[in-house]
């Protein structure tokens, strides 16, 4: 249900479920995929809030690691239901440092950059991520590409700066197929001191909180513009100013009208 308060203020229950268990939808609303990692598994549970009687937001149940990965299971996760919205991202596991010679390679143990090999070489990355996007065009669904996100100093079996060339090549593929992109990396790194754990890639609960804002409103950007009318109009009929004032701005934008 669509419920102003729960929206305005982004919170849930204590008791959270479990972001990987599968979710039944609510008929007539747009389905909404996101594929990822375990930064994306932190922000499942809010984006699916902030989209609450707006979205029924899916995601596989379980971490999708690197491009590697993606290209043994992908098929599954679409499953045969479509999809309104895909919202994808395969690259901080790929960049990652594992034991030399690992078996099966996808699940490659972390280790440091000296005595490890990098689990998917960038060239091999730009491959598969092709593959991967000509399968996820073949659903029909609008796609947003969500880049990586920074690799801090100090993080063990990845190096500062290889996100940053994962991205430049995941970008020239996006480009090429005109797919748009959710810089979540700039949005991170902007914010890295105040939502990012120390020598760590993962971030804080209330850093997860703030990259869900933030795919939420791409996410918004794409939906049927059925879905954006009706949101729209939920929210704004016989409502007075005060209300309106509470409503987020991942709803709506500064004149009021739906993003």
């Amino acid at each position: 249900s669509f419920t102003l308060m729960a929206l305005a203020s982004g919170q849930h229950s204590n008791n959270k479920p479990n972001p990987l268990a599968p979710i039944a939808d609510e008929l007539g609303l747009p389905r909404v995929l996101l594929i990822g990692d375990s930064i994306s598994i932190g922000y499942t549970l809010d984006v699916r809030a902030n989209l609450e009687g707006i979205a029924n937001v899916h995601r596989p149940a379980t971490n999708c690691g690197p491009t590697l990965r993606g290209l043994m299971h992908l098929d599954k996760w679409l499953g045969d239901k479509p999809w309104d919205v895909i919202h994808f991202n395969w690259g901080l596991h790929d960049l990652k440092y594992i034991q030399k010679d690992s078996e099966p390679r996808h699940n490659g143990k972390l280790t440091t950059v000296n005595e490890g090999e990098q689990m998917v070489p960038i060239d091999d990355y730009a491959a598969n991520l092709q593959v991967l996007v000509h399968k996820l065009q073949s659903t029909g669904a609008a796609l947003i590409w969500r880049n990586t996100t920074p690799v801090p100093e100090g993080a063990k079996g990845r190096v500062v700066g290889d996100s940053d060339r994962y991205n430049d090549r995941a970008l020239k593929i996006m480009r090429h197929h005109s797919i748009p992109v959710d810089d979540l990396y700039a949005f991170a790194k902007e914010r890295a001191g105040s939502i990012q754990r120390e020598a760590n890639v993962h971030y804080t609960p209330q850093g997860s909180k703030q990259l869900a804002d933030q795919v939420t409103r791409g996410i918004m950007e794409a939906l049927p513009l059925n879905t954006k009318i009706r949101v729209q109009a939920k929210a704004s009929v016989g409502l007075g100013q005060e209300a309106q004032a509470k409503l987020p701005d991942l709803l709506l934008g500064p004149d009021g009208t739906c993003i």
